[in-house]
């Protein structure tokens, strides 16, 4: 079953902040909005609060002590090396190796989480809704299944905003 869109497509930033703010005003939040870079207004608007950053700082504490806690047993617990007054744990030795692997480990278990949650994976049919939404066009994607009775007044709002197409 294929979805309707009801699409804006606008030339400049002003015009689709006055036509968002107004279609919102009137209750209506639209399913998504394409920019050719982050517009804050609407990212407010849109109430997309992203908690990436909190996973990535667990991530980074459990991958610090976990590689830690293996250099610690490794070099200290299992395989001790007595020799020429060697320190029996050489924890300076295990900083640049735990901030490396540490860096590491947040990259890719944040790209992990971030596919994950965006539903991006190798195979998958991108849903383009205008050529050229990204390059130099913005585009404002209404579902009209959420729309019910204000569809037109939406479609007014839209061209009385200056949509271009």
């Amino acid at each position: 079953m294929s979805k309707k869109y009801i699409l804006g497509v606008f030339n400049d930033e002003a015009t689709l902040v006055d036509a968002f703010e107004k279609i919102k005003a009137k209750g209506i939040l639209p399913t998504e909005v394409y920019t050719p870079y982050p517009i804050h207004e609407i990212l407010e608007g849109m109430g997309k609060k992203t908690r990436i950053t909190h996973a990535a700082f667990f991530y980074g504490l459990f991958a610090a002590v976990g590689i830690l806690s293996f250099l610690t047993y490794a070099a200290v617990i299992d395989w001790p090396l007595h020799y020429g007054g060697k320190p029996f744990n050489a924890f300076p030795s295990f900083i640049v190796v735990t901030i490396v692997a540490t860096i590491l480990s947040i990259t890719l278990l944040t790209l992990f989480t971030f596919s994950a949650r965006a539903k991006i994976f190798p195979g998958k049919k991108a849903e383009i809704f205008h050529e050229r939404a990204t390059d130099d066009k913005f585009v404002i994607v209404l579902d009209t299944e959420n729309l019910g009775d204000n569809a037109k007044a939406v479609e007014e709002i839209i061209r009385e905003h200056g949509e271009v197409e």
